[in-house]
């Protein structure tokens, strides 16, 4: 990867690269396009990829919180409440694309007014930008459903200030449209201007972004398949038996860091903020019990260990304090004159006994039996002026932001011990196990496709778990390649030669032929996968209507009579427009259209009835009905 100076400080000294603005008023976008001459192709592109952002500050702070109690996928650390289903503010999600496709305009402008023969140099640019945008454009539309695109970002060219709302049942066959367009050039086209120090994401390799490009036709397909089954198993049957490919392999998967050095104020860009997130969300231990069951080191990946190590748990012997019961149940010891002694971890073993997740029942915090999740605060201090020791997971921070500071826990009196260094962040985006697991729930509904359902589906199992270790290794995340030398006891989480195999010799993580359990198999496995995509996990969890009730594997809790399945929001409220917005006719007249009631502190049960068009007529929370 070439530095961020290296990538745009050349385009954006001086005015060589005229940022066109696109806020949600579109009122700063009306400058003069004889500006815009004066960019580079090239620098455009750049800017475009560095303002792809689908995974912002304010998305993991408000928008994850909410969809991840929403689907039981995550709990919050007071466990669930009658407040389950009341919204939050959100943020970074709903106009995201704009962020893209006001590059993508700007280039298709200073095409314009090239020769036919320049501008066909830059076809693959162009062609890359409009796969971008359509990523966040489906992004941006699960939550909030139509939204203005054919018109926007468009003042500064002779457009509107008041673009119309698209309706996504449109943008979805737009957007196949540009996905086919995009895949076509990208691989016809001859003769491109295309600086590989420009693309950060695949180095110029077009054939990588057409398999990019066809992959992301499914997950459009899978947003369909309530609306419209039969064009769903079209698009992907097209797509697994098109000449151009898929993403297979980590040199196809859809995963890189902006940038590897800071210039200016651009560190955000670079580390993905430094601020905490999910503070006050951890892991469900439906969830959690599940994946260690199954021996999944997706599981050291995705949540922190707890801070209970073997010298914790000898200090707490040692003080003759209480240790949590259910970490206690893992530990081997001996007792005499009244001292216990820490032998050995039992079960599976470090890592695996350091994770734990909080109970998903209604109320579960109110129960005194549960206080070693939910009092822990009180109960496990050794002194005063330390802080208790956590004994159950929370969401890994270091997987998300590059600036996040990590205190190994120790026994008071020995030595802090931290890793402070700030590392360029990695995303992945889209991956190998992300495509097979699609495939692999399209062959069970009936898709013409070339291999087995088993197959594919044995593919995303090994593909995923290759795929976060290498982003654990990449990102650096705690004890990933070390133990800091503190706990003899404590092993690192790295993947090891073997674990694949034994996760995929279960038979919770096997294909048998029957169609039901086998559909739900997947989408379970694609909710794991999504565990660090809030907004694809809980597309899956409304989609497909699992996890179920009843279910031996990973059980939905029905929360009645205290809350309906029914009262459980599925999308995001829209507020109500101001008189005085340049929008308002627009929005009301949008809204109108969608059945969507706008205005703040709305209750579950309309955010649940008023649905985005994709998810009107899909099953209810719970009821694991899917696409049958």
């Amino acid at each position: 990867m070439k530095k961020y100076k290296s990538i745009l400080m050349s385009g954006l000294v001086g005015s060589l690269l005229v940022f066109s603005g696109c806020r949600e008023d579109f009122a700063d976008i009306n400058s003069n396009p004889s500006d815009v001459t004066k960019a580079e192709p090239s620098y455009l592109f750049a800017q475009a990829v560095i303002n792809f952002e689908p995974s912002g500050y304010t998305y993991w702070f408000y928008n994850a919180a909410m969809t991840y109690k929403w689907g039981q996928m995550g709990v919050p650390t007071s466990g669930f409440t009658s407040n389950y289903t009341v919204t939050t503010a959100t943020g970074d999600q709903g106009g995201k694309y704009l962020e893209v496709l006001k590059y993508a305009n700007d280039l298709k402008y200073v095409r314009s007014i090239m020769t036919a023969e320049e501008s066909a140099k830059y076809a693959n640019m162009a062609a890359c930008l409009d796969v971008l945008t359509v990523y966040l454009g489906i992004f941006d539309s699960d939550m909030y459903g139509d939204r203005p695109f054919t018109e926007a970002c468009m003042a500064r060219y002779g457009g509107t200030l008041t673009p119309k709302y698209d309706k996504i049942e449109d943008l979805y066959t737009l957007w196949l449209n540009m996905l086919n367009e995009s895949i076509t050039t990208l691989t016809t086209s001859t003769n491109q201007t295309f600086p590989t120090t420009q693309d950060v994401a695949y180095n110029g390799n077009a054939a990588k972004w057409a398999k990019l490009a066809n992959s992301l036709k499914l997950k459009i397909a899978v947003r369909l398949l309530v609306q419209n089954k039969a064009k769903a198993l079209e698009i992907a049957s097209a797509v697994a038996n098109a000449s151009c490919g898929v993403l297979d392999g980590k040199d196809d998967d859809f995963l890189f860091n902006k940038a590897t050095s800071v210039t200016a104020n651009d560190g955000d860009k670079v580390y993905h903020w430094n601020n905490g997130f999910m503070q006050s969300t951890a892991a469900s231990k439906r969830v959690m019990d599940f994946m260690i069951k199954n021996q999944d080191p997706r599981v050291r990946f995705f949540y922190q260990k707890n801070q209970w190590n073997s010298k914790v748990v000898q200090a707490f012997f040692d003080a003759g304090k209480a240790v949590p019961a259910y970490v206690l149940n893992n530990i081997e010891y001996t007792e005499a004159n009244g001292k216990k002694t820490f032998v050995k971890w039992k079960g599976l073993g470090e890592p695996w006994v350091r994770y734990y997740g909080l109970p998903v029942e209604m109320e579960a915090s109110y129960n005194s039996q549960n206080a070693d999740y939910f009092d822990y605060s009180n109960r496990f201090k050794l002194t005063n002026e330390r802080a208790a020791y956590m004994p159950y997971s929370m969401f890994q921070q270091e997987m998300i932001i590059g600036r996040y500071d990590f205190t190994l826990p120790t026994v008071p009196g020995d030595d802090v011990i931290q890793d402070t260094e700030d590392r360029p962040w990695y995303g992945m985006y889209m991956s190998t196990a992300e495509v097979n697991l699609y495939l692999a729930e399209f062959k069970l509904l009936g898709a013409s496709l070339p291999n087995s359902a088993a197959s594919y589906f044995n593919k995303a199992l090994q593909t995923s778990v290759e795929e976060y270790d290498r982003l654990a290794n990449l990102n650096k995340i705690p004890y990933y390649g070390t133990t800091y030398k503190y706990d003899p006891n404590e092993k690192a989480i790295d993947l090891k030669d073997g674990e694949i195999a034994a996760m995929m010799a279960n038979a919770d993580y096997q294909l048998t032929g029957n169609k039901s359990s086998d559909l739900e198999k997947v989408y379970l496995q694609e909710l794991l996968h999504f565990t660090l995509f809030p907004c694809d996990q809980f597309v899956t969890v409304r989609r497909s209507g699992f996890p179920k009730e009843g279910s031996a594997l990973i059980k939905w809790e029905n929360f009645s009579p205290k809350i309906q399945n029914s009262e459980i929001p599925r999308r995001f409220e829209v507020s109500s427009p101001s008189p005085t917005d340049l929008m308002y006719k627009i929005l009301t007249d949008a809204y109108a259209a969608q059945g969507f009631t706008p205005g703040s502190n709305q209750d579950g049960a309309l955010l649940n009835s008023e649905r985005v068009w994709q998810d009107k007529g899909a099953p209810q929370f719970g009821s694991g009905a899917g696409a049958n």
